[in-house]
């Protein structure tokens, strides 16, 4: 792997609090995602399931996860499962884990071949009464493709009819939005690698350059920094196209005058990070575009200080309402009057503000965690306000990533500049 080994006690401590979750006398079962397909004989570069990740730590397709913390026998309780290795493979791909190496990164003693599994999982699973499946339950999840979890969900049911089935994926999402100190340090590690990208490119931004190339330095600097990838499709987006959200495209030339939203995170070790920054292509803001710039840097800076135990979302998003809507009426594009009549559950500065403030942050950019459940000490947070006015061709996000601590919210992205003087400055030489 191109990043540094992981301490096993991650994810041994991760399996026990999984097991601790399980009702008594069952059994769970994870599995790798698969190798996705392009055409003809084409694959994508493999990116594990973040869940199978989270409890074993193999970064590898083909293996399998088998918990039974009641088991009979110790050697039982914990099984990995993974793909067997062959000199064909080894001249084609490359070496593949040794039983030795799965079991001293995961923390499994016991460690069989893929091909092995019917054999052993038939041999114990009549001594459970319960099977834990796992499936993807984000609210955003799009259940379109098969995976590999899907097809062993519909072979152990249909193989294991009488057996009573629960649902592994809400332990998960009561388990993984807490971070642990490990976590919390390769999701610093992430933001650092994002950092030494966003410096690089102040000295590479100026008029004429197109979107890709800006994307083209992104991935040079974090393939540098032992990033596989960035965490999730990177927005490089000037002028007009800061507007459109979720713009991928990538594909205009940047003009004197714009101003450049980028949004773009490294991955380290499967960990995400996730920054947004909006810079000035010439250097220097208009007048007019630092007067917007600054509002949301405002707006930022009030809604990390309520990023504390014990709040909530539908507080925190209504409290980041109100401070939204002073903003916009200072900017002109809100008339105080209208404001005061408007419709509650349709505020007005949603025509500028449309998206969510804040999301958890992971193994998955928008990682897993319940939008009633209230902020504890060891979540990681976004926080992500913008003002979009179309008609003037101004788009403007700024986001951290912030830690939630006994101590108050800890910003993991404090020294990337953020400050417009600053930006200008950096830009300058």
């Amino acid at each position: 792997m191109r990043y540094f080994p992981i301490d096993s006690s991650l994810f041994v401590q991760n399996r026990q609090k999984f097991a601790a979750a399980l009702k008594p006398n069952a059994i769970a079962v994870f599995n790798s995602n698969d190798i996705m397909p392009t055409s003809a004989d084409g694959v994508r570069s493999f990116i594990q399931n973040t869940d199978f990740f989270y409890l074993s730590g193999i970064d590898e397709e083909e293996s399998i996860l088998f918990l039974f913390p009641d088991a009979a026998e110790e050697k039982h309780k914990e099984i990995l499962f993974i793909k067997e290795t062959s000199e064909e493979i080894a001249v084609w791909e490359g070496p593949k884990y040794s039983k030795e190496e799965a079991s001293k990164i995961s923390g499994i003693r016991t460690v069989y071949w893929t091909r092995e599994f019917d054999k052993v999982f038939n041999s114990l699973v009549f001594e459970a009464d319960r099977i834990y499946l796992n499936t993807n339950e984000h609210l955003r999840a799009d259940g379109i493709v098969e995976t590999r979890e899907v097809r062993f969900l519909k072979w152990c049911k249909r193989h294991y009819p009488l057996h009573q089935y629960e649902r592994a994926s809400p332990i998960m999402h009561r388990l993984r939005p807490i971070k642990s100190g490990i976590e919390v340090e390769l999701i610093k590690q992430a933001c650092r690698i994002t950092q030494k990208a966003f410096l690089r490119l102040l000295d590479f931004i100026r008029p004429g350059v197109w979107e890709f190339e800006i994307e083209a330095e992104i991935y040079h600097e974090f393939l540098t920094h032992r990033s596989r990838r960035p965490a999730y499709a990177p927005i490089v987006a000037s002028g007009p196209s800061a507007c459109i959200l979720h713009y991928v495209q990538n594909n205009r030339q940047c003009a004197d005058g714009d101003l450049l939203l980028m949004d773009f995170g490294a991955e380290y070790a499967n960990y995400a990070s996730d920054l947004t920054r909006t810079v000035p292509v010439g250097g220097k803001f208009t007048p007019r575009q630092k007067k917007i710039y600054n509002a949301v840097l405002r707006v930022q800076k009030g809604a990390v200080q309520m990023l504390e135990s014990g709040n909530s979302f539908e507080a925190y998003n209504k409290e980041v309402g109100l401070v939204m809507e002073k903003e916009l009426i200072g900017l002109g594009l809100l008339d105080a009057e209208a404001v005061k009549t408007q419709n509650p559950d349709d505020p007005l500065y949603k025509q500028y503000f449309m998206h969510g403030i804040s999301h958890h942050l992971g193994l998955d950019v928008h990682d897993l965690g319940s939008k009633y459940r209230k902020f504890e000490d060891g979540m990681v947070l976004t926080c992500e306000p913008g003002i979009y006015v179309k008609p003037e061709g101004i788009g403007i996000r700024l986001e951290n990533d912030i830690l939630i601590t006994g101590d108050g919210p800890v910003d993991l992205m404090k020294s990337i500049p953020v400050e417009a003087d600053e930006i200008e400055s950096l830009m300058d030489k």
